[in-house]
């Protein structure tokens, strides 16, 4: 992957050429490097070939969909994805985050607040630092455990594999917790800026980690017109 924003490398899957090329010269202004592709097949072929700090990808292509060309993409290699799509619909922007996929824009969208995304998104995904002397490593809560520097969660024992931002959400909840954020603050504490006000997307992760915990989803607890904390009193 690319060492810092200035040379990071995008994959840019649209159909849509002027959109593409809209996208493309905003952020090679930023100083990225920019890889184009057409469809889902081009992308596919593309990442068979090169690597790439993040993968802009639509939903709605030819040959083949961003979905499916991603679910491919990740069987041979690691790269983040943000989806861009013209369906603003609960379902869909669930089955993209439990496909395991970064982001999910609406289109249309501001191409600064897109890459404001993008560099969440790379940053997110750069070597962690070293976890600071004294800090907490490893959270326990009767059979729940979270190691965080692993990223690993143990269900009485077991490992269970979370999708990224599930962990992201999950570690910052539980670090803080007793806390209450709204779902406002949660998409600034842990999606890193201005979600546009689509508070769905803090349910869906939610309800996501709440299938995957078990019973220890208990420790998610919803306050009606307040948000969310992780309740250990």
């Amino acid at each position: 992957m690319g060492g810092g924003f200035g040379t990071a490398k995008i994959l840019l899957a649209d159909d849509e050429v002027n959109l593409r090329t809209a996208i493309r010269e905003f952020a090679e202004f930023q100083g990225y490097q920019v890889v184009e592709a057409g469809d889902g097949i081009e992308a596919l072929n593309l990442c068979k070939t090169q690597d790439f700090d993040i993968i802009i990808m639509d939903v709605m292509m030819p040959r083949l969909d961003g979905f499916t060309a991603y679910q491919e993409i990740k069987k041979i290699r690691d790269i983040p994805v943000l989806i861009l799509s013209s369906k603003d619909q609960e379902y869909d922007k669930l089955y993209g985050f439990q496909l395991g996929i970064d982001d999910y824009v609406v289109k249309p969208f501001s191409l600064k607040e897109l890459m404001a995304r993008v560099n969440v998104i790379i940053s997110r995904h750069q070597p962690a630092a070293a976890p600071q002397p004294g800090g907490e490593e490893v959270l326990r809560f009767d059979g729940l455990e979270l190691n965080l520097p692993a990223r690993r969660v143990l269900v009485d024992g077991q490992r269970v594999e979370l999708r990224p931002k599930e962990y992201d959400l999950l570690f910052f909840l539980a670090q803080n917790r007793n806390r209450v954020f709204s779902r406002e603050a949660l998409l600034e504490r842990v999606w890193g800026y201005d979600y546009g006000g689509d508070d769905r997307t803090v349910d869906a992760h939610i309800k996501m980690l709440r299938h995957d915990l078990g019973e220890y989803r208990r420790f998610l607890v919803t306050l009606r017109g307040a948000g969310y904390k992780f309740e250990t009193d």
